[in-house]
């Protein structure tokens, strides 16, 4: 599939001594406890203050318990700012074993910036988390007991999403009536067209089993806005089970979305996804099992 090939420059990141290394392969078995993808583009001034609240959860939590192995990989989405070099302050001071920074070639949007990160990664578990730090990063500790709870995990496939559903009252009441409209329309086409089930399908905040990430991820095709929607519909076609946890959740400065355009095209995106899956122009392959 054309569009999952690596540029050969993505291929490798720097150590905090500037040589260079090879990302392993989606192939390799897993070596650590949990990978956390941050895709980020035009991130250098929200990135900081994300990158210090996770890494400093992190090293607690390694502290308590030395088992508990991590990296987090930066994906800078083409970035035209510092993201890269932002980043790779994190690299310098906590070593490329865990922090590693993976540098786009050109944009590809977010959904192609957490699948490159996530064939890039190491871990048992994987969480795709936002650069602008909505969430509070300690919030994983929900997610990670919402994959716990599903005792039933085919092939040790499961994903749990951060949800901000429990804030919509609130939301509806801050929000001009012409945006609750479209969030509602939104909502309608998720539903009607591929996701049952599932109240906030856009929380940037998803744990996977590495399982589950290596079999939504190399089917997805939408890279921008809707790819979260897809990615949760290739894993109802796939069966994998899916929970969804409440996480605390701020509105941040600067967010990427502008509302109207941006509602009008992810809802141009669910009709493509849909109608292509309805054609058969996008199939899943029911026997591709991950290795």
């Amino acid at each position: 599939l054309f569009y999952q090939t690596h540029h050969e420059k993505e291929k490798h990141f720097l150590t905090a001594d500037g040589k260079e290394e090879s990302f392993p392969s989606r192939m390799d078995p897993p070596s650590l406890e949990l990978s956390v993808v941050v895709p980020s583009y035009n991130e250098e001034l929200r990135l900081p203050v994300m990158m210090d609240e996770a890494m400093e959860y992190l090293e607690k939590r390694q502290k308590k318990n030395p088992s508990f192995t991590y990296e987090v990989i930066v994906v800078d989405d083409g970035s035209k700012d510092k993201t890269t070099e932002v980043a790779m302050k994190y690299t310098k001071n906590y070593g490329a074993q865990k922090v590693r920074v993976l540098t786009l070639v050109k944009n590809r949007g977010k959904g192609g910036a957490v699948r490159m990160g996530t064939l890039s990664s190491r871990g048992r578990l994987i969480l795709m988390a936002d650069a602008d730090g909505a969430t509070k990063f300690a919030d994983i500790e929900k997610v990670e007991e919402g994959l716990e709870s599903i005792s039933e995990k085919p092939d040790n496939m499961a994903i749990s999403c951060g949800s901000r559903a429990h804030l919509e009252k609130e939301s509806v009441a801050q929000r001009s009536l012409f945006r609750t409209f479209l969030m509602f329309g939104f909502h309608f086409l998720v539903w009607f067209f591929c996701v049952r089930g599932i109240k906030d399908t856009q929380c940037g905040f998803k744990l996977f089993t590495r399982e589950a990430a290596l079999k939504t991820f190399s089917s997805l095709h939408v890279e921008r806005w809707a790819f979260d929607v897809e990615l949760l519909f290739i894993a109802q076609c796939f069966d994998i089970p899916v929970v969804e946890v409440a996480v605390n959740w701020t509105e941040i400065e600067g967010s990427k979305l502008v509302p109207f355009w941006s509602w009008l095209q992810m809802g141009r995106d669910l009709v493509f996804i849909r109608l292509r899956y309805l054609t058969g122009a996008w199939r899943l392959e029911s026997e591709r099992k991950t290795q």
